[in-house]
């Protein structure tokens, strides 16, 4: 048969069968999904709108009533350049925990598509490598046109901003790590209101709205626990240029976070599909 290909035929051939070297064969379950939504490309643009009617909502409408309040070095910031970081934040936290839970949770149980990928040489790693990798293209995208829309309107103040897409990644991560080991775990749909349940009071009080001094002392303790408090200072001093050592701790976590959730997840979904 290979004597019938020509060179270039050979050359496709070698391409598809070798896996890459960055991801290995996992980089087939990131193709699978670019091809699956290139059909429906109004779907992978939706998840963008949410963030951006908050920004102008809250950043512009609120901020012109809030005025000015204390920035992350102390220094008084607008409203809008003040919350615009904490929703770019909340998109890449919902981006990764939807895409990780209810698009994985089908895929696995009722779509039955990794059973079939199984017979392939991919394996359980390769599922789980595959599907986060995903999850954190589609956040960066949004976070890139987040901070590009942001930027525009002037609630970028910091050079340092630029840095905002891949710190938004590294939240991606988390909970996509995070997600993706708690999906293993459900039965049914109904258990994914416990993920609305949860999601809700990590964007309220995650120091999102307003600066953790404003809560109660024992509110603080809870609100400095919460994964997405650590994003949220990251991407907030990045984009107004308010850098200390504390944000090297906040990436520490998020990352800890991240490859604790990928690991588990792994050996989860391995023992579900290598039964």
């Amino acid at each position: 048969m290979s004597a019938d290909l020509g060179s270039s035929d050979r050359a496709q051939l070698a391409v598809r069968v070798t896996p890459p070297w960055l991801l290995g064969r996992s980089v087939r379950m990131v193709e699978r999904s670019i091809m699956v939504y290139r059909r429906i490309p109004i779907v992978f643009l939706s998840a963008l709108i949410e963030p951006i009617l908050y920004l102008f909502a809250l950043g512009v409408g609120l901020g012109a009533l809030v005025g000015d309040v204390a920035g992350p070095d102390g220094g008084l910031v607008s409203y809008g350049a003040f919350v615009a970081p904490a929703l770019m934040a909340a998109s890449a936290m919902n981006g990764a925990v939807y895409e990780s839970t209810f698009n994985l949770f089908s895929k696995l149980h009722f779509q039955k598509l990794y059973d079939g990928i199984l017979a392939t040489p991919l394996t359980p790693r390769d599922i789980a490598v595959g599907e986060m990798t995903w999850a954190l293209l589609r956040g960066s995208i949004y976070s890139a046109a987040f901070l590009g829309i942001a930027a525009i309107a002037g609630l970028a103040t910091s050079w340092w901003a630029l840095l905002a897409v891949p710190a938004a990644t590294l939240i991606g991560f988390a909970f996509a790590g995070i997600s993706m080991t708690a999906t293993t775990f459900m039965k049914s749909w109904q258990d994914f209101d416990l993920v609305q349940l949860l999601l809700m009071p990590l964007f309220l009080f995650s120091a999102t709205f307003f600066p953790l001094e404003v809560y109660p002392d024992a509110i603080q303790v809870v609100v400095v626990l919460s994964p997405l408090y650590h994003g949220v200072e990251l991407i907030r001093g990045l984009m107004l240029g308010a850098l200390s050592w504390t944000l090297l701790v906040n990436a520490a976590v998020l990352f800890a976070l991240g490859w604790v959730g990928i690991t588990i997840a792994t050996r989860r979904i391995g023992a579900l599909l290598v039964r």
